[in-house]
């Protein structure tokens, strides 16, 4: 697999991944609070704030999922925005971290979130910056 291939692949599975969140946009708000139950978070606020903070990031990782698969299919083209997303992916995934942390959120998603995410970027970077992105 050459790394052009595998940085397709990845982009393909993190765009996926962020794409998914689109059923979250118009998700009846029943779901949500289920979920957030499910996940041991107690009762979800029943405010407006939290429903459009929950639907707008939503939203906002679609667009980011669609942005993915885009680039995906010429990332040679886009080594420039490729390093650029790669940095930003990083940050978000340390950021999410200590946000996970600092929120007091479940263990298991402090150590899962932020450093998964914070690693699709570290292996964008990486595939992005091979010498010979077409070849092996």
């Amino acid at each position: 697999m050459t790394p052009a291939s595998r940085l397709q692949l990845l982009l393909r599975l993190f765009g996926t991944t962020s794409l998914a969140a689109t059923i979250f946009v118009a998700a009846p708000e029943s779901w949500m609070r289920d979920i957030h139950a499910a996940l041991g978070l107690g009762v979800l606020p029943d405010e407006p704030i939290v429903g459009y903070l929950a639907r707008s990031t939503s939203a906002l990782y679609a667009l980011t999922g669609g942005l993915f698969w885009t680039i995906s299919f010429d990332p040679v083209r886009y080594r420039p925005v490729l390093s650029y997303l790669g940095s930003a992916v990083v940050l978000l995934g340390l950021s999410l971290f200590v946000v996970d942390w600092a929120e007091g959120l479940p263990t298991l998603w402090v150590f899962w979130e932020g450093p998964v995410v914070a690693t699709f970027g570290i292996l964008i970077l990486r595939f992005n910056r091979s010498p010979d992105p077409e070849g092996g």
